[in-house]
């Protein structure tokens, strides 16, 4: 009895103390504020154009094959045996060709799209870190997809504002700091 009554004794103060401190944290659409930064709207326009080179080349190369084809079908009357072979085995490079290079596209446009967010994100990321550590939070919640749906405000800070402000970004005054 007495090493329970003792247990309880010395468990109180860890508890109180435990209870009085306040776990502070924040939260932000990390999407939301990534978007509002200009050289992510310039990243945006120079994966545009480059995409548009990508597709101006494959649809060269459909073209490409389209008339080919066109010619192939026409003469295929007069063709012997052996060219006929030829013509389809060319043909069918070309095809072939035009999926790899779509497909491989694909893959360059997502790289590319990666390496032209990255500094971009490593900014944003950075100055998450130094409003949290300015603020003296624990974490930061990104509120995006809905994986955070419910933050109680008294023990929240919404930090977009701060965020924007250490980004040299305007704040709206909806997104204005603490809670």
């Amino acid at each position: 009895m007495k090493r329970i009554l003792l247990s309880i004794v010395l468990m109180l103060p860890l508890t109180m103390l435990a209870q009085s401190q306040v776990v502070r944290f924040g939260y932000l659409s990390y999407n939301a504020v990534f978007e509002q930064m200009p050289e992510y709207k310039q990243s945006q326009k120079d994966f545009a154009a480059l995409k548009e080179k990508y597709d101006a080349e494959a649809t060269r190369a459909e073209n490409e094959f389209q008339r080919k084809f066109a010619e192939f079908l026409q003469g295929q009357k007069d063709f012997p045996a052996s060219i006929m072979q030829k013509r389809q085995a060319e043909l069918q490079e070309l095809m072939d060709k035009s999926i790899n290079f779509r497909q491989k596209s694909r893959g360059l446009l997502r790289q590319a799209e990666k390496d032209m967010q990255q500094p971009i994100k490593s900014r944003l990321e950075e100055a998450i870190k130094a409003v949290g550590s300015e603020l003296g939070l624990i974490f930061i919640l990104n509120t995006d997809g809905n994986s955070c749906p419910y933050v109680q405000p008294e023990a929240g800070v919404d930090v977009t504002g701060p965020v924007l402000t250490k980004l040299g970004l305007q704040a709206a005054p909806s997104e204005s700091g603490t809670n």
